[in-house]
């Protein structure tokens, strides 16, 4: 396998982590829209926060593992 087109798994998480932080700030941008209407929809409310939290726990997982242990 050519090893130019071989992403490692380092590289991998960094691409997704990308991806999760994108659809966070979509989710974001939503829930700021929905709040602003005159009669926001609660129950889509709540489903788009808890997406929102969802995808926040997913983004500090990556994180963490991106992160070297730093022994102090």
């Amino acid at each position: 396998m050519n090893k130019t087109t071989r992403m490692d798994h380092q590289q991998v998480l960094r691409v997704k982590l990308e991806v999760l932080r994108r659809e966070h700030r979509d989710l974001d941008e939503a829930i700021h829209a929905l709040q602003e209407a005159r009669h926001p929809d609660q129950l889509r409310l709540r489903r788009l926060k808890k997406q929102k939290l969802a995808l926040k726990d997913q983004i500090v997982l990556i994180e963490d593992e991106l992160t070297p242990d730093i022994i102090a």
